[in-house]
C-alpha cells in the first residue's frame, strides 16, 4: 500500500525545509528571494554551465569532497584550523559558503561583486604561522589557487557522477571557464579555463600536499563525527562514502582513508545516487496543482 499523496508531499516539504534551513540559515528564504528576484545583469546567464552544476544536488557530495581535498595543503589547512571556526560553528561556515556560491552564481553582478569583496577583506586578515614555522596568508594568490582548483575539481567530479543532467566535455570546459570569473574576483591569478588546464594545475600542486594532523582530524570530524541529528546519520553516511569515493586515490591515501576495492566503490556510488536523489526529491518545488473543473454532465 503506497503513501497517500498528501502525506508524501508533506514529508517532502518537511525534509526540504529542514535541509534548506541547515544549508541556507535562518534568513535563507529572504536571501534566496533577493538573489533570484532582484532585477539586474548577472555574471552568468541562464544557459551557462555553472548554473547547472551549482544548482544540482550533487553539490552536497562535491562539497564534502572539496573540504577533504583542500585540507591536504598544509598552509590552507593551518589557516582553516586557526581562523575559520568550522568545528565550533560548522553549520555557520556551510551557510556562508553556500550563500556565497548562490550569490555569485545566480545573483546580480553588483551583489556578486560585493560578496567577493567581503571575502577578500576576510582573507586579508587571515595570516599566521604553521606548527613547523611556515608563514601563511589566506590572500596569497598561490594558496587561493589551490583552494579554487580543489573545489572546482570536486564539484565537477560530483556532477559527472551524480548530476541530474551531466554535461558533455564542452559543457564542463564551460563550467571551468565560468568558475574562473569568480576566482579572479577573489584574487586567483590565471585560474584554469578548461578541463585540461584544471587537471594540469591540480597535478602541479601535488608536491606541496600532505596530510597534517589537522587534516586527518578534519577528515575524522567530517566523516565520523559530524554535528547532525541522529535521524540524519544514515543518509549522511551514504553521502560521506560517496564523497570519499570521489577523491583521487592519492588523496585518499594521504588522508589515511582505506583504499576502496571495486565492490566497495560500487556500493559507495549506489549510496551516493540514493543520497543525492533523496536530496533532489526533497528540495524540488512541488508540482503545479491542477485547476478545479466542474464535473462533466451525465
Amino acid at each position: 500500500m503506497g503513501w497517500p499523496p498528501t502525506t508524501m508531499d508533506d514529508l517532502r516539504k518537511r525534509l526540504g525545509s529542514e535541509l534548506f534551513r541547515r544549508v541556507a540559515g535562518p534568513s535563507g528564504v529572504r536571501t534566496r528571494a533577493r538573489i533570484h528576484e532582484t532585477p539586474g545583469p548577472r555574471w552568468f546567464g541562464p544557459d551557462r554551465p555553472i548554473r547547472t552544476v551549482h544548482g544540482d544536488a550533487s553539490m552536497f557530495a562535491g562539497g564534502l569532497t572539496a573540504l577533504l581535498l583542500q585540507s591536504l595543503h598544509p598552509l590552507a589547512m593551518a589557516a582553516v584550523a586557526a581562523h575559520s571556526g568550522f568545528r565550533g560553528d560548522p553549520w555557520g561556515r556551510l551557510q556562508r559558503t553556500s550563500t556565497f556560491l548562490a550569490v555569485t552564481t545566480f545573483g546580480t553582478a553588483e551583489d556578486a561583486r560585493l560578496a567577493a569583496e567581503r571575502v577578500r577583506a576576510v582573507h586579508e586578515r587571515v595570516r599566521g604561522t604553521t606548527s613547523d614555522g611556515r608563514a601563511y596568508r589566506a590572500s596569497d594568490p598561490h594558496l587561493l589557487g589551490w583552494v579554487h582548483v580543489a573545489e572546482v575539481d570536486s564539484f565537477l567530479r560530483a556532477h559527472r557522477r551524480y548530476g541530474a543532467h551531466p554535461l558533455d566535455p564542452a559543457g564542463y570546459d564551460g563550467y571551468v571557464a565560468d568558475t574562473a570569473r569568480i576566482a579572479e574576483e577573489l584574487g586567483v591569478e590565471r585560474p584554469p579555463r578548461s578541463l585540461a588546464e584544471l587537471d594540469r594545475r591540480l597535478e602541479a600542486y601535488r608536491g606541496e600536499l600532505g596530510a597534517t594532523r589537522e587534516a586527518r582530524e578534519t577528515a575524522r570530524f567530517l566523516l565520523l563525527d559530524p554535528p547532525i541529528p541522529w535521524q540524519a546519520r544514515a543518509p549522511y553516511a551514504l553521502l560521506a562514502a560517496a564523497a570519499v569515493e570521489l577523491l583521487p586515490p592519492w588523496a585518499r591515501g594521504q588522508l589515511g582513508l582505506p583504499s576502496l576495492p571495486r565492490p566497495a566503490r560500487a556500493a559507495a556510488r549506489t549510496g551516493g545516487r540514493l543520497a543525492t536523489g533523496g536530496i533532489r526529491w526533497a528540495m524540488a518545488p512541488p508540482p503545479p496543482t491542477a485547476p478545479n473543473t466542474p464535473n462533466p454532465p451525465t
